[in-house]
């Protein structure tokens, strides 16, 4: 990755906005509420969708947090692209939000790159002892 253009202070500050953690403490890791929505109220719906979310969030963890080398900013966007949609899918708004910082970062190949991954790191894992206690439950 080569060394990206200095942004300006709106664009920098709107980035950093962008990049915050979760917005609220109490914000819930997956929104069950908007699960249940999105499911029908199907609680065997809700448990498949949250194991595949759980696999898939672990995966794509992974490869994000792989070395980075040069020419990769282009698949790893694409990769938080698709997280993003599945975390909104099923509630994880936290791990959206985390997901579309580290995209546009990607995308712009700007410097903090390391600083968004460890939030959506963050987030995923937050997500995903959730998703844990959940399906522990059920």
């Amino acid at each position: 990755m080569g060394q990206p253009a200095e942004l300006p202070p709106v664009e920098r500050q709107a980035i950093e906005r962008a990049a915050a953690p979760a917005r609220e403490a109490w914000e819930p890791a997956v929104d069950l509420v908007h699960l249940s929505r999105q499911t029908l109220g199907d609680a065997a719906l809700e448990t498949e969708l949250l194991t595949l979310f759980d696999r898939q969030a672990q995966q794509f963890a992974a490869r994000l947090g792989q070395p980075m080398r040069p020419g990769e900013s282009r698949w790893r966007a694409d990769l938080a692209h698709t997280l993003k949609g599945s975390a909104l899918a099923i509630g994880a708004f936290g791990v959206g939000r985390a997901a579309q910082a580290y995209e546009d970062a990607a995308r712009a190949e700007t410097a903090d790159l390391p600083l968004r991954l460890a939030r959506l790191d963050a987030a995923i894992g937050a997500a995903r002892r959730t998703i844990a206690e959940l399906l522990d439950r059920a």
